[in-house]
């Protein structure tokens, strides 16, 4: 079964950077979308960026796009979420998430803090 450990969380100050890992286990092939997610308390869980582990065709949410950049390591089974240019509205709990393409996400790693200090 696929497993994710998400780490890399921090507190920051506006305009800082941090790097989130999502290190997975159990995959069969390349054939996974990998996902980023945040959630704030009170609020609906969105997605930020993703990435086809097949291809490296990826995806951001408009918020994001020129700020954070998502990346593939297949040989270390790492997803990498590059945060640039940090905003306090970028504070949340960063989950990352497989699905199988084609598939609903359906294997979830647990969170990992990120906040940002104005």
């Amino acid at each position: 079964e696929v497993q994710l450990q998400a780490s890399g969380g921090g507190l920051v100050q506006a305009g800082g950077s941090l790097r989130l890992s999502c290190a997975a286990s159990g995959f069969t092939s390349d054939d996974y979308s990998i996902g980023w997610f945040r959630e704030v308390p009170g609020e609906e869980r969105e997605g930020v960026a993703c990435i086809d582990r097949s291809d490296g065709m990826t995806f951001y949410r408009d918020s994001v796009k020129g700020r954070f950049t998502i990346s593939s390591d297949n040989a270390k089974n790492t997803v990498y979420l590059q945060l640039n240019s940090l905003k306090p509205e970028d504070t949340a709990a960063y989950y990352c998430a497989a699905a199988p393409i084609g598939y609903e996400y359906k294997y979830w790693g647990q969170g990992t803090q990120v906040t940002v200090s104005a």
